[in-house]
Protein backbone atom coordinates (compact mmCIF):
# COMPACT_ATOMS: atom_id res chain seq x y z
CA UNK A 1 0.00 0.00 0.00
CA UNK A 2 1.39 3.45 -1.04
CA UNK A 3 -1.56 5.96 0.21
CA UNK A 4 -3.10 6.69 2.92
CA UNK A 5 -7.26 6.13 3.41
CA UNK A 6 -8.21 9.29 5.39
CA UNK A 7 -11.97 9.70 4.85
CA UNK A 8 -14.92 7.67 5.45
CA UNK A 9 -17.74 6.59 3.30
CA UNK A 10 -20.49 8.31 3.87
CA UNK A 11 -23.70 9.10 2.02
CA UNK A 12 -22.14 7.78 -1.41
CA UNK A 13 -18.85 9.97 -1.13
CA UNK A 14 -15.75 9.98 0.60
CA UNK A 15 -15.69 12.42 3.46
CA UNK A 16 -12.38 13.80 4.58
CA UNK A 17 -13.17 14.62 8.28
CA UNK A 18 -11.66 17.57 10.25
CA UNK A 19 -9.41 17.58 12.40
CA UNK A 20 -9.67 14.02 13.21
CA UNK A 21 -6.18 11.87 15.28
CA UNK A 22 -4.99 9.14 12.89
CA UNK A 23 -4.29 6.13 13.13
CA UNK A 24 -0.69 3.66 11.80
CA UNK A 25 -1.95 0.59 10.32
CA UNK A 26 0.96 -1.88 11.23
CA UNK A 27 1.97 -4.51 9.25
CA UNK A 28 2.80 -7.55 11.21
CA UNK A 29 5.64 -9.14 9.82
CA UNK A 30 7.67 -5.88 9.70
CA UNK A 31 6.39 -4.19 13.06
CA UNK A 32 6.64 -0.90 11.09
CA UNK A 33 3.43 1.23 9.43
CA UNK A 34 2.47 0.57 6.20
CA UNK A 35 -0.51 3.48 5.66
CA UNK A 36 -2.99 5.02 8.01
CA UNK A 37 -6.54 5.92 8.84
CA UNK A 38 -8.48 8.80 10.48
CA UNK A 39 -10.64 7.63 13.46
CA UNK A 40 -13.98 8.70 13.80
CA UNK A 41 -16.02 9.93 16.20
CA UNK A 42 -19.98 9.66 17.51
CA UNK A 43 -20.52 13.16 14.96
CA UNK A 44 -19.05 10.80 12.39
CA UNK A 45 -21.07 7.90 13.39
CA UNK A 46 -24.27 10.39 13.42
CA UNK A 47 -23.78 11.61 10.06
CA UNK A 48 -23.56 7.98 8.52
CA UNK A 49 -26.68 6.64 10.49
CA UNK A 50 -28.16 9.72 9.73
CA UNK A 51 -27.87 9.31 5.50
CA UNK A 52 -28.58 5.29 6.50
CA UNK A 53 -32.19 6.18 8.06
CA UNK A 54 -32.86 8.81 5.18
CA UNK A 55 -31.74 5.79 2.21
CA UNK A 56 -34.09 3.44 4.22
CA UNK A 57 -37.22 3.85 2.78
CA UNK A 58 -36.39 3.36 -0.88
CA UNK A 59 -33.91 0.85 -0.78
CA UNK A 60 -36.47 -1.57 1.30
CA UNK A 61 -38.96 -1.25 -1.42
CA UNK A 62 -36.31 -2.08 -3.93
CA UNK A 63 -37.21 -5.55 -6.63
CA UNK A 64 -35.67 -8.70 -5.59
CA UNK A 65 -34.30 -8.45 -9.37
CA UNK A 66 -32.92 -4.90 -8.86
CA UNK A 67 -30.86 -6.06 -5.74
CA UNK A 68 -29.78 -9.66 -7.24
CA UNK A 69 -28.23 -7.05 -9.90
CA UNK A 70 -26.12 -5.42 -7.84
CA UNK A 71 -25.29 -8.25 -5.83
CA UNK A 72 -23.81 -9.40 -8.99
CA UNK A 73 -21.87 -5.90 -9.59
CA UNK A 74 -20.30 -6.09 -6.08
CA UNK A 75 -19.43 -10.00 -6.89
CA UNK A 76 -17.58 -9.00 -9.99
CA UNK A 77 -16.02 -6.52 -8.01
CA UNK A 78 -14.71 -8.10 -5.98
CA UNK A 79 -13.00 -10.75 -8.03
CA UNK A 80 -11.84 -8.15 -10.34
CA UNK A 81 -9.86 -7.20 -7.15
CA UNK A 82 -9.18 -9.81 -5.49
CA UNK A 83 -5.15 -9.41 -5.62
CA UNK A 84 -5.70 -5.71 -3.82
CA UNK A 85 -7.85 -7.42 -1.18
CA UNK A 86 -5.60 -10.44 -0.46
CA UNK A 87 -2.68 -8.14 -0.42
CA UNK A 88 -4.40 -5.61 1.79
CA UNK A 89 -5.47 -8.37 3.97
CA UNK A 90 -1.80 -9.80 4.36
CA UNK A 91 -0.16 -6.53 5.07
CA UNK A 92 -3.10 -5.84 7.67
CA UNK A 93 -3.36 -8.78 9.66
CA UNK A 94 -0.09 -11.07 8.66
CA UNK A 95 -2.39 -13.72 6.40
CA UNK A 96 0.12 -15.60 4.28
CA UNK A 97 -0.17 -14.69 0.68
CA UNK A 98 -1.57 -17.92 -0.45
CA UNK A 99 -4.15 -17.87 2.67
CA UNK A 100 -4.81 -14.32 1.84
CA UNK A 101 -6.11 -15.15 -1.95
CA UNK A 102 -7.28 -18.67 -1.18
CA UNK A 103 -9.45 -18.58 2.17
CA UNK A 104 -9.76 -14.95 3.43
CA UNK A 105 -10.44 -13.22 -0.30
CA UNK A 106 -12.58 -16.88 -1.27
CA UNK A 107 -14.96 -16.45 1.70
CA UNK A 108 -16.01 -12.76 0.97
CA UNK A 109 -16.77 -14.48 -2.45
CA UNK A 110 -18.52 -17.18 -0.93
CA UNK A 111 -20.74 -14.66 1.03
CA UNK A 112 -21.79 -12.78 -1.63
CA UNK A 113 -22.14 -15.74 -3.58
CA UNK A 114 -24.51 -17.70 -0.84
CA UNK A 115 -26.51 -13.93 -0.40
CA UNK A 116 -27.15 -14.03 -4.14
CA UNK A 117 -28.35 -17.44 -4.14
CA UNK A 118 -30.57 -17.12 -1.20
CA UNK A 119 -31.87 -13.80 -2.11
CA UNK A 120 -32.97 -15.74 -5.81
CA UNK A 121 -35.92 -17.72 -3.85
CA UNK A 122 -35.87 -16.24 -0.63
CA UNK A 123 -40.15 -16.30 0.54
CA UNK A 124 -40.58 -12.89 1.92
CA UNK A 125 -44.41 -13.37 2.32
CA UNK A 126 -46.32 -16.49 3.53
CA UNK A 127 -50.17 -17.03 3.36
CA UNK A 128 -51.37 -18.57 6.70
CA UNK A 129 -55.08 -18.72 6.79
CA UNK A 130 -56.59 -15.43 6.16
CA UNK A 131 -53.56 -14.01 7.96
CA UNK A 132 -50.32 -12.47 5.73
CA UNK A 133 -46.90 -12.99 7.26
CA UNK A 134 -44.00 -11.13 5.92
CA UNK A 135 -40.85 -10.50 6.25
CA UNK A 136 -39.35 -6.86 6.02
CA UNK A 137 -35.86 -5.43 6.46
CA UNK A 138 -35.11 -4.47 10.14
CA UNK A 139 -33.91 -0.72 9.37
CA UNK A 140 -30.56 0.37 9.59
CA UNK A 141 -27.97 -1.76 10.96
CA UNK A 142 -24.56 -0.99 12.72
CA UNK A 143 -22.03 -3.55 12.19
CA UNK A 144 -18.68 -3.65 13.71
CA UNK A 145 -16.45 -6.01 12.66
CA UNK A 146 -12.42 -7.64 13.94
CA UNK A 147 -9.40 -8.08 12.26
CA UNK A 148 -8.68 -11.87 12.07
CA UNK A 149 -10.83 -12.72 9.02
CA UNK A 150 -11.62 -8.85 8.29
CA UNK A 151 -13.27 -9.49 4.52
CA UNK A 152 -15.03 -12.64 5.46
CA UNK A 153 -16.31 -10.83 8.63
CA UNK A 154 -17.65 -7.94 6.71
CA UNK A 155 -19.81 -9.70 3.90
CA UNK A 156 -21.21 -11.81 5.99
CA UNK A 157 -22.97 -9.29 7.02
CA UNK A 158 -22.90 -6.79 4.47
CA UNK A 159 -24.45 -8.98 2.12
CA UNK A 160 -27.12 -10.53 3.79
CA UNK A 161 -28.01 -6.93 5.20
CA UNK A 162 -28.19 -5.58 0.84
CA UNK A 163 -30.20 -8.47 0.01
CA UNK A 164 -32.97 -8.08 2.55
CA UNK A 165 -33.35 -4.68 2.12
CA UNK A 166 -31.73 -2.78 5.26
CA UNK A 167 -29.27 -0.04 4.91
CA UNK A 168 -25.89 0.25 7.15
CA UNK A 169 -23.21 1.97 9.01
CA UNK A 170 -19.79 -0.28 9.05
CA UNK A 171 -17.23 0.18 11.59
CA UNK A 172 -14.45 -2.21 10.44
CA UNK A 173 -11.34 -2.78 12.93
CA UNK A 174 -8.73 -0.47 12.95
CA UNK A 175 -6.45 -3.36 13.40
CA UNK A 176 -7.00 -4.16 9.76
CA UNK A 177 -9.03 -1.83 7.93
CA UNK A 178 -7.90 -1.37 4.82
CA UNK A 179 -9.49 -4.71 3.30
CA UNK A 180 -12.77 -2.46 4.01
CA UNK A 181 -11.89 0.29 2.57
CA UNK A 182 -11.38 -1.25 -0.54
CA UNK A 183 -14.65 -3.09 -0.28
CA UNK A 184 -16.33 0.17 0.01
CA UNK A 185 -14.53 1.37 -3.16
CA UNK A 186 -16.42 -1.65 -4.97
CA UNK A 187 -19.06 -0.85 -2.99
CA UNK A 188 -19.45 1.98 -4.56
CA UNK A 189 -18.38 1.15 -8.18
CA UNK A 190 -21.33 -1.08 -8.19
CA UNK A 191 -23.83 1.78 -7.96
CA UNK A 192 -25.30 1.41 -4.45
CA UNK A 193 -27.42 3.90 -3.95
CA UNK A 194 -26.28 6.85 -1.47
CA UNK A 195 -26.67 6.09 2.23
CA UNK A 196 -27.19 2.57 2.09
CA UNK A 197 -23.54 1.73 2.94
CA UNK A 198 -21.39 3.73 5.16
CA UNK A 199 -18.25 3.22 6.33
CA UNK A 200 -16.71 5.19 9.63
CA UNK A 201 -13.19 3.60 11.18
CA UNK A 202 -12.82 4.49 14.54
CA UNK A 203 -11.69 2.43 17.51
CA UNK A 204 -14.55 0.41 19.99
CA UNK A 205 -14.94 2.52 22.59
CA UNK A 206 -15.51 6.08 20.49
CA UNK A 207 -16.97 4.69 17.43
CA UNK A 208 -18.43 1.04 18.36
CA UNK A 209 -19.56 2.52 21.42
CA UNK A 210 -21.68 5.17 19.06
CA UNK A 211 -22.71 2.61 16.96
CA UNK A 212 -24.24 0.27 19.77
CA UNK A 213 -26.04 3.41 21.68
CA UNK A 214 -27.68 5.42 18.40
CA UNK A 215 -31.26 6.00 18.50
CA UNK A 216 -31.31 6.01 14.27
CA UNK A 217 -29.90 2.62 14.12
CA UNK A 218 -32.05 -0.58 14.57
CA UNK A 219 -29.91 -3.32 15.33
CA UNK A 220 -26.29 -3.55 15.49
CA UNK A 221 -23.99 -6.92 14.48
CA UNK A 222 -21.12 -7.17 16.46
CA UNK A 223 -18.51 -9.79 16.20
CA UNK A 224 -15.42 -9.94 18.30
CA UNK A 225 -14.29 -11.28 21.94
CA UNK A 226 -17.06 -11.82 24.19
CA UNK A 227 -16.19 -8.70 26.68
CA UNK A 228 -16.66 -6.67 23.56
CA UNK A 229 -19.82 -8.15 22.86
CA UNK A 230 -21.08 -7.43 26.77
CA UNK A 231 -20.15 -3.31 26.31
CA UNK A 232 -21.92 -3.51 22.56
CA UNK A 233 -24.87 -5.37 24.53
CA UNK A 234 -24.78 -2.92 27.45
CA UNK A 235 -24.58 0.13 25.00
CA UNK A 236 -27.87 -1.02 22.77
CA UNK A 237 -30.10 -1.75 26.07
CA UNK A 238 -31.20 1.56 26.20
CA UNK A 239 -32.60 1.89 22.63
CA UNK A 240 -34.18 -2.24 22.69
CA UNK A 241 -32.25 -2.38 19.34
CA UNK A 242 -31.78 -6.22 18.21
CA UNK A 243 -27.97 -7.31 19.05
CA UNK A 244 -26.66 -9.80 17.57
CA UNK A 245 -23.14 -11.51 18.49
CA UNK A 246 -20.95 -13.72 17.45
CA UNK A 247 -17.68 -14.22 20.33
CA UNK A 248 -14.88 -16.53 21.25
CA UNK A 249 -14.48 -20.20 21.39
CA UNK A 250 -12.90 -22.76 23.26
CA UNK A 251 -13.95 -25.54 20.73
CA UNK A 252 -13.51 -29.35 21.83
CA UNK A 253 -12.07 -31.76 19.27
CA UNK A 254 -12.76 -35.13 20.17
CA UNK A 255 -11.10 -38.21 18.61
CA UNK A 256 -12.98 -41.35 19.43
CA UNK A 257 -10.98 -44.40 19.80
CA UNK A 258 -13.19 -45.86 16.60
CA UNK A 259 -11.10 -42.61 14.77
CA UNK A 260 -8.07 -43.07 12.39
CA UNK A 261 -5.53 -41.53 15.19
CA UNK A 262 -2.91 -40.40 13.10
CA UNK A 263 -5.35 -38.89 10.48
CA UNK A 264 -7.40 -36.59 13.52
CA UNK A 265 -4.60 -35.73 15.35
CA UNK A 266 -2.55 -34.65 11.94
CA UNK A 267 -5.74 -33.11 10.86
CA UNK A 268 -6.56 -31.34 14.72
CA UNK A 269 -2.61 -29.71 14.71
CA UNK A 270 -3.00 -28.25 11.51
CA UNK A 271 -6.26 -27.04 12.19
CA UNK A 272 -5.86 -25.20 15.60
CA UNK A 273 -2.63 -23.59 13.43
CA UNK A 274 -4.71 -22.23 10.78
CA UNK A 275 -5.01 -18.76 10.21
CA UNK A 276 -2.04 -18.39 12.85
CA UNK A 277 -4.45 -19.77 15.87
CA UNK A 278 -6.76 -16.52 15.08
CA UNK A 279 -10.34 -18.16 14.28
CA UNK A 280 -12.85 -18.42 17.13
CA UNK A 281 -13.97 -21.44 15.77
CA UNK A 282 -10.33 -23.00 15.87
CA UNK A 283 -10.02 -26.68 17.56
CA UNK A 284 -7.72 -25.39 20.30
CA UNK A 285 -9.11 -28.60 22.69
CA UNK A 286 -7.95 -31.93 21.56
CA UNK A 287 -9.46 -34.63 23.47
CA UNK A 288 -8.15 -37.97 22.91
CA UNK A 289 -8.63 -41.84 24.99
CA UNK A 290 -6.51 -41.77 27.82
CA UNK A 291 -4.79 -45.04 27.05
CA UNK A 292 -3.46 -43.63 23.49
CA UNK A 293 -2.00 -40.19 24.91
CA UNK A 294 1.65 -40.98 24.47
CA UNK A 295 0.58 -41.76 20.75
CA UNK A 296 -0.88 -39.01 19.85
CA UNK A 297 1.98 -36.90 21.16
CA UNK A 298 4.65 -38.21 19.53
CA UNK A 299 1.97 -37.97 16.07
CA UNK A 300 0.99 -34.55 17.48
CA UNK A 301 5.22 -33.52 17.88
CA UNK A 302 6.35 -34.83 14.46
CA UNK A 303 2.95 -32.46 13.10
CA UNK A 304 3.85 -29.45 14.77
CA UNK A 305 7.70 -29.77 13.26
CA UNK A 306 6.48 -29.20 10.12
CA UNK A 307 4.59 -26.14 10.83
CA UNK A 308 7.26 -23.46 10.29
CA UNK A 309 6.35 -19.92 11.13
CA UNK A 310 7.42 -17.56 7.43
CA UNK A 311 7.31 -14.06 6.06
CA UNK A 312 3.67 -13.99 5.03
CA UNK A 313 4.66 -12.20 1.37
CA UNK A 314 6.76 -15.70 0.65
CA UNK A 315 3.79 -17.59 -1.79
CA UNK A 316 5.50 -20.39 -0.44
CA UNK A 317 4.37 -19.41 3.41
CA UNK A 318 1.37 -21.33 5.36
CA UNK A 319 1.99 -19.59 9.07
CA UNK A 320 2.30 -15.81 9.49
CA UNK A 321 2.64 -13.67 12.35
CA UNK A 322 -0.48 -12.85 14.92
CA UNK A 323 -1.71 -9.61 14.48
CA UNK A 324 0.12 -7.14 16.81
CA UNK A 325 2.43 -6.83 19.69
CA UNK A 326 -0.54 -6.80 22.10
CA UNK A 327 -1.34 -10.11 20.92
CA UNK A 328 1.72 -11.50 20.88
CA UNK A 329 2.74 -10.59 24.51
CA UNK A 330 -1.05 -12.21 25.54
CA UNK A 331 0.01 -15.48 24.04
CA UNK A 332 3.07 -15.47 25.27
CA UNK A 333 1.59 -15.17 28.72
CA UNK A 334 -0.32 -17.80 28.01
CA UNK A 335 2.39 -20.49 27.01
CA UNK A 336 3.92 -19.28 29.86
CA UNK A 337 1.03 -20.22 32.20
CA UNK A 338 0.97 -23.75 30.97
CA UNK A 339 4.38 -24.31 31.68
CA UNK A 340 4.04 -23.44 34.81
CA UNK A 341 0.52 -25.22 35.57
CA UNK A 342 2.50 -28.13 34.34
CA UNK A 343 1.27 -28.99 31.12
CA UNK A 344 3.60 -31.30 29.37
CA UNK A 345 5.29 -28.90 26.31
CA UNK A 346 6.11 -31.15 23.39
CA UNK A 347 6.33 -28.19 20.70
CA UNK A 348 7.12 -24.72 20.90
CA UNK A 349 6.80 -22.81 24.12
CA UNK A 350 7.92 -19.04 24.45
CA UNK A 351 10.02 -16.52 22.69
CA UNK A 352 10.03 -16.22 18.59
CA UNK A 353 10.81 -18.56 16.11
CA UNK A 354 14.78 -18.80 15.19
CA UNK A 355 15.68 -16.62 12.16
CA UNK A 356 12.32 -14.36 12.85
CA UNK A 357 13.21 -11.67 15.50
CA UNK A 358 11.43 -8.96 13.40
CA UNK A 359 7.22 -9.73 13.75
CA UNK A 360 4.74 -10.44 15.18
CA UNK A 361 5.77 -14.41 14.62
CA UNK A 362 4.75 -17.13 17.29
CA UNK A 363 6.06 -20.50 18.16
CA UNK A 364 3.57 -23.24 17.08
CA UNK A 365 3.23 -24.56 20.12
CA UNK A 366 1.38 -27.86 21.53
CA UNK A 367 0.73 -28.78 25.19
CA UNK A 368 -0.19 -32.62 26.14
CA UNK A 369 -1.04 -33.83 29.74
CA UNK A 370 -3.45 -30.86 30.03
CA UNK A 371 -6.43 -30.63 32.12
CA UNK A 372 -9.57 -29.00 31.55
CA UNK A 373 -9.36 -26.40 34.37
CA UNK A 374 -5.97 -24.73 33.15
CA UNK A 375 -5.73 -21.74 32.01
CA UNK A 376 -5.14 -22.68 28.64
CA UNK A 377 -8.06 -25.26 28.66
CA UNK A 378 -9.95 -22.11 30.03
CA UNK A 379 -8.96 -19.24 28.24
CA UNK A 380 -9.42 -18.09 24.73
CA UNK A 381 -5.66 -17.63 23.35
CA UNK A 382 -6.46 -16.77 20.08
CA UNK A 383 -3.13 -17.92 19.11
CA UNK A 384 -1.24 -21.35 17.60
CA UNK A 385 -1.28 -22.63 21.02
CA UNK A 386 -2.71 -26.48 21.29
CA UNK A 387 -3.86 -28.62 24.40
CA UNK A 388 -4.30 -32.21 24.49
CA UNK A 389 -6.78 -33.38 27.07
CA UNK A 390 -6.69 -36.88 27.90
CA UNK A 391 -10.80 -38.49 28.34
CA UNK A 392 -11.86 -41.70 30.08
CA UNK A 393 -15.05 -42.84 28.03
CA UNK A 394 -17.21 -41.11 25.98
CA UNK A 395 -19.63 -39.69 28.73
CA UNK A 396 -16.27 -38.44 30.07
CA UNK A 397 -15.22 -36.78 26.38
CA UNK A 398 -18.78 -34.62 26.22
CA UNK A 399 -18.34 -33.65 29.94
CA UNK A 400 -14.96 -32.14 29.11
CA UNK A 401 -16.35 -30.74 25.63
CA UNK A 402 -19.01 -28.91 27.44
CA UNK A 403 -17.49 -27.79 30.48
CA UNK A 404 -16.14 -24.36 28.76
CA UNK A 405 -18.75 -20.90 28.83
CA UNK A 406 -18.17 -21.35 24.77
CA UNK A 407 -20.48 -22.66 22.83
CA UNK A 408 -19.13 -22.08 19.82
CA UNK A 409 -18.05 -25.04 17.21
CA UNK A 410 -16.97 -28.43 17.81
CA UNK A 411 -15.04 -31.47 16.20
CA UNK A 412 -15.48 -35.13 16.48
CA UNK A 413 -13.55 -37.33 14.77
CA UNK A 414 -14.56 -41.32 14.58
CA UNK A 415 -16.63 -44.54 12.73
CA UNK A 416 -19.92 -41.88 11.66
CA UNK A 417 -22.60 -43.19 13.65
CA UNK A 418 -20.29 -43.14 16.69
CA UNK A 419 -19.73 -39.76 15.93
CA UNK A 420 -22.94 -38.83 15.14
CA UNK A 421 -23.75 -39.87 18.63
CA UNK A 422 -21.33 -37.69 20.09
CA UNK A 423 -22.17 -34.91 17.93
CA UNK A 424 -25.62 -34.67 19.44
CA UNK A 425 -24.61 -34.31 22.78
CA UNK A 426 -22.17 -31.38 22.34
CA UNK A 427 -24.04 -27.75 23.41
CA UNK A 428 -22.33 -25.93 20.39
CA UNK A 429 -23.64 -24.10 17.31
CA UNK A 430 -21.53 -26.15 15.06
CA UNK A 431 -19.93 -29.39 14.57
CA UNK A 432 -17.71 -30.90 11.91
CA UNK A 433 -17.17 -34.26 11.70
CA UNK A 434 -14.67 -36.34 10.53
CA UNK A 435 -12.66 -33.42 9.16
CA UNK A 436 -15.50 -31.83 7.46
CA UNK A 437 -15.05 -27.92 6.70
CA UNK A 438 -16.90 -25.16 6.40
CA UNK A 439 -20.56 -24.59 4.62
CA UNK A 440 -21.50 -21.38 3.70
CA UNK A 441 -25.13 -22.54 3.41
CA UNK A 442 -25.65 -23.31 7.04
CA UNK A 443 -25.48 -21.73 10.29
CA UNK A 444 -22.54 -19.59 11.64
CA UNK A 445 -23.34 -19.05 15.72
CA UNK A 446 -23.01 -20.15 19.01
CA UNK A 447 -24.16 -21.13 22.44
CA UNK A 448 -23.69 -19.72 25.86
CA UNK A 449 -20.92 -16.73 26.16
CA UNK A 450 -20.03 -17.80 22.58
CA UNK A 451 -22.93 -15.38 21.39
CA UNK A 452 -26.25 -14.96 19.63
CA UNK A 453 -28.34 -15.12 16.55
CA UNK A 454 -26.60 -16.86 13.16
CA UNK A 455 -25.00 -15.49 10.32
CA UNK A 456 -24.25 -17.42 7.12
CA UNK A 457 -27.18 -19.47 4.84
CA UNK A 458 -30.93 -18.40 5.13
CA UNK A 459 -30.20 -18.02 8.63
CA UNK A 460 -27.87 -15.24 8.01
CA UNK A 461 -31.11 -13.51 6.50
CA UNK A 462 -33.48 -13.83 9.72
CA UNK A 463 -31.30 -11.38 12.11
CA UNK A 464 -31.70 -8.23 9.03
CA UNK A 465 -35.62 -9.12 8.77
CA UNK A 466 -38.84 -8.25 11.07
CA UNK A 467 -41.49 -10.42 10.84
CA UNK A 468 -45.04 -8.87 10.76
CA UNK A 469 -48.45 -10.39 10.63
CA UNK A 470 -51.47 -8.94 8.80
CA UNK A 471 -55.03 -10.48 10.00
CA UNK A 472 -57.42 -10.56 7.64
CA UNK A 473 -55.83 -9.50 4.69
CA UNK A 474 -56.85 -12.74 2.53
CA UNK A 475 -60.45 -12.61 4.32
Amino acid sequence: MNKDYLSFYINGEWVKPDNRPTLDVINPATEKPFTRIALGTADDVDAAAKAARAAFPAWSQTSREHRLAILDKILAGIKSRAEDLAQAISQEMGAPISFARAAQVGTGIAHFATARHILSTYEFEETRGTTQIIKEPVGVCGMITPWNWPLNQLTCKVAPALATGCTMVLKPSEIAPISAMILAEIIHEAGVPPGVFNLVNGDGPCVGAAISAHPEIDMVSFTGSTRAGREVSKAAADTIKRVCLELGGKSANIILDSADLAAAVKGGVMGCFGNCGQSCNAPTRMLVPESRMAEAIEIARATAAKAVPGNPADETARLGPVVSQMQYDKIQSLIQAGIDEGATLIAGGTGKPEGLETGYFVKPTVFANVTNDMTIAREEIFGPVLSIIAYKDDADAVRIANDTVYGLSGYVSGAPDHARAIARQIRTGMIHMNGAGPDFAAPFGGYKQSGNGREWGIEGFHDFLEVKAIMGYNA
